[in-house]
């Protein structure tokens, strides 16, 4: 009687009784671990008896040079004469410059005012009134600058350039969200154009296209396409299947359903993307001045080729203030849509947008009769001398004789000795198999065998490459870089979710800092820390800890308030609420901005070959140097397989869900 009235056993008894191979089940990861270490348990003796530890065997690799030079030198003797080049290559390349020369004429034409006028009125009818006046002081203040001719300039390249990328990535987003197939193979090519380091592909583009305009902005609409199509495949992909069900049985066709049901509804991805293309193309305007693209750019490579901070501050603020106004003018127009018209009746619609145009028009025509086409050079105020004394100040006071802290060549000497020559040495000094065993067993525990073997294959091609130890060393940096960066990203983004007057506060250092090109605080940077790869870490934190900060502020914010109150209301601490709640919750949220924190990182790798990070950022500047086109591809080449295989480790949950839904 007492057996029949037992209620059910427990589950940790129910799973003894099962035996191991059910308590395995229960714990996948555990059950991956243990597969795979008997693997490696019979791989790894053959392996190691067959090729060694140590460093990748030499008979494991492949020599690309021979055939990449061979490419070079049938490109040099073929530029000139083969139809490819004159008749396809040729054409290209005339209609970007006329395309840029007929921008950079109409913006001449209208003249400061006119320009001033223009900006600020898109601004109003995007944004309001407070935006026109952000974007009438900013453009002013690139004329106070001295800095008007090498705006526009810039401005006139930099608009070819979006709306070349818009038009290629709505193309390939419009691709991507309508197949599946497509999609499928569209996104390891834009993982590749996003992650492939600027530098590794201006030297074939300067092969085809030589140095100038054409090739500075090929250059960029391959870096700033990506987004723009991720963004769009991911808006149609992401339609609401209710309305796209009603769509259907109205009769729609696919091209009406298109137009009618699923761009629209896609309106806020497409705006979103847009502004990450905007944002990316004026990322790219100092690194397009090596091959040519003058301008701002060009004003800042000189300024730090002479070691000149106060110049290149001075050509670097407009660029910020660029972005800043197209940021916020693209990112307003996208909360807009779908909400309540503002502003007088009289104003909204078309009627706005004609008085913005008459406005600009009689701008123009007063700048043209006062003759005021260029901003005159006596209402300019000159800011290098101020900013240099500055540096020199803070290089004197602050480099060294710090109380306590010692200075700041003290602290990047104890960062080299400390974190980045002991990462390096462990994982130079390490087997390359077992290299291929951890990043398998890491990302294979919280991913699936895919994900394992896309970040395995990764690591073995950089070992084929032959370029394993310079591989090690920048992953080495790049790993010590992101952990500062989530350290410092993650502690200020916290206070950030916490305060909105702090976020208030951070957000236009935030866009100093993102949009200010690498090469502008490089120097202080160096100045401060010396040269070596330390300050390269320094400049890659600087670079990617605004996104870091960003995402996680948003992920935080965006849990639940229904959680929290229940948390409140439960006698949680603030701390408790933080570790329980919202970081669980925000997970997602967490991952990417780990995931953008690589990403950001390895594109500053390159930067840091410039100062003594060595590794593979001096392999591509070499490469590019030198015209060594084997050189640039093959260290580019490596960093995209690091790029993959951290993105593999970091994002591998996600990408598990993805595939599930």
């Amino acid at each position: 009687m007492a057996t029949a009235q037992a209620g059910p056993p427990r589950p940790a008894a129910a799973r003894a009784r099962r035996g191991p191979l059910a308590a395995l089940r229960a714990r996948p990861a555990a059950a991956k671990l243990l597969l795979l270490a008997l693997v490696a348990a019979v791989a790894v003796p053959l392996v190691h008896g067959r090729w060694g530890g140590g460093i990748w065997p030499a008979a494991l690799t492949a020599d690309l040079s021979g055939p990449l030079g061979d490419v070079t030198d049938w490109i040099v003797s073929n530029r000139d004469s083969h139809p490819l080049f004159l008749y396809f290559f040729g054409h290209i390349s005339n209609a970007i410059v006329l395309s840029v020369r007929g921008v950079y004429l109409v913006l001449l034409a209208l003249g400061w005012a006119g320009v001033t006028v223009l900006a600020a009125a898109v601004a109003w009818r995007a944004a309001g009134i407070r935006l026109a006046l952000t974007a009438a002081v900013s453009f002013l203040v690139c004329g106070l600058l001295g800095m008007w001719v090498p705006t526009m300039q810039t401005l006139a390249l930099m608009t070819v350039a979006v709306l070349a990328s818009v038009v290629l990535g709505l193309l390939l987003g419009l691709a991507a969200g309508l197949s599946d197939r497509v999609f499928r193979v569209l996104r390891p090519v834009l993982d590749t154009m996003q992650v492939l380091p600027a530098f590794a592909y201006l030297l074939p583009v300067v092969l085809v296209f030589g140095i100038g305009v054409p090739g500075a902005v090929l250059a960029t609409v391959v870096y700033a396409a990506p987004p723009m199509a991720r963004l769009t495949a991911l808006g149609l992909r992401g339609a609401d299947a209710g309305v796209m069900e009603a769509v259907t049985s109205l009769g729609a066709t696919g091209r009406q359903r298109l137009l009618s049901a699923r761009l629209p509804l896609a309106r806020k991805e497409l705006l979103l993307g847009l502004n990450q293309t905007i944002m990316m193309a004026l990322s790219m305007a100092v690194i397009a001045s090596v091959i040519g693209a003058g301008g701002l750019g060009d004003r800042v490579y000189q300024a730090l080729s002479s070691v000149d901070v106060g110049a290149a501050l001075a050509a670097g603020i407009p660029i910020v203030l660029l972005a800043v106004v197209l940021d916020r003018t693209t990112e307003a127009a996208g909360r807009r849509i779908g909400a309540e018209p503002t502003g007088p009746a009289l104003l909204r619609g078309w009627r706005g947008w004609t008085l913005a145009a008459a406005v600009t028009a009689a701008a123009a025509v007063a700048g043209r009769v006062a003759g005021g086409q260029v901003w005159p050079d006596d209402l300019t105020v000159a800011i290098a001398g101020p900013v240099n004394t500055a540096k020199d100040w803070m290089v004197d006071h602050l480099y060294t004789g710090v109380p306590v802290v010692g200075g700041t060549a003290d602290l990047a000497s104890h960062f080299t000795s400390g974190v980045l020559n002991p990462l390096r040495g462990g994982l130079t000094g390490l087997p390359w198999w077992s290299v291929l065993l951890i990043v398998a067993a890491l990302a294979w525990t919280i991913g699936t065998w895919r994900t394992a073997a896309t970040a395995v294959l990764a690591m073995a091609a950089i070992g084929v490459l032959g370029v394993w130890e310079p591989s090690m060393d920048t992953l080495s940096q790049v790993i010590a870089a992101v952990a500062v960066t989530l350290v410092i990203g993650f502690g200020v983004a916290v206070g950030a979710a916490r305060s909105e007057r702090l976020e208030r506060l951070l957000r236009p250092v935030l866009d100093v800092f993102q949009t200010m090109p690498q090469f502008v605080y490089l120097i202080p940077v160096v100045a401060l820390f010396g040269v070596g790869r330390a300050p390269a870490a320094a400049a890659a934190v600087v670079y990617a800890l605004p996104a870091v900060i960003r995402i996680t502020t948003q992920g935080l914010r965006g849990v639940d308030p229904a959680a929290m109150e229940c948390a409140r209301s439960l006698g949680a601490t603030p701390g408790q609420q933080l570790r329980q709640v919202q970081i669980p919750l925000a997970r997602p949220s967490l991952l990417l901005a780990v995931n953008q924190a690589v990403v950001l990182v390895l594109a500053v790798v390159i930067i840091g070959g410039l100062v003594g990070s060595g590794a593979l950022g001096y392999d591509v500047v070499f490469g590019l140097a030198q015209g060594d086109l084997a050189t640039g591809l093959v260290a580019g080449a490596a960093i995209v397989c690091l790029g993959l295989m951290l993105d593999r480790v970091t994002q591998p949950t996600t990408r598990r869900q993805r595939q599930e839904s």
